[in-house]
């Protein structure tokens, strides 16, 4: 998307691409944090902690992982870390912001679910929507963001 100013996108289809862009955006955030959510969840239930230290954990790395994975195709195309840090800083932070607040509320809401072991679909299916619904509800943040220029549209300017 390199010199494409969204907001000054007028052209008939501007909006498919907007919503395509915002989607691949959500979905690459998602992975990110994804990596992280899942590890977290995995470390804090399979020793026991409590579910305070078990979702903090999980958030911590989710925001590690989803700004790596900003960050390393940044670096590999020549950036210096600073600003790769900084692009994936001002790219991520946001989109990895909802999609964690909701993620970790519907895992706690789900009856059982933080409690459940690693051996059983009440813990992976809850995490799987959890995840799901986290990506739907950070969609329109980041096709939003895109269309004014921020968020993931930072990130596609250096790809």
């Amino acid at each position: 998307m390199q010199g494409h100013s969204y907001p000054q996108h007028h052209a008939h289809g501007a909006g498919a691409s907007l919503d395509r862009t915002a989607l691949a955006a959500t979905l690459h955030c998602l992975a990110g944090c994804a990596i992280g959510e899942v590890l977290g969840m995995v470390i804090g239930t399979a020793l026991g902690w409590s579910n305070l230290a078990t979702i903090g954990l999980a958030i911590a790395l989710a925001f590690v992982s989803g700004y790596l994975f900003t960050m390393i195709p940044l670096l590999r195309s020549g950036l210096a870390l600073g600003a790769a840090t900084r692009i994936a800083l001002a790219a991520d932070t946001v989109s990895i912001t909802i999609m964690e607040i909701v993620d970790n509320l519907v895992m706690l809401v789900i009856p059982g679910a933080m409690n459940a072991g690693l051996d059983s679909l009440l813990f992976w299916g809850s995490l799987a929507a959890a995840l799901a619904i986290a990506g739907v509800v950070a969609y329109p943040v980041n096709r939003w963001l895109i269309a004014r220029g921020r968020g993931h549209a930072l990130a596609h300017a250096h790809h």
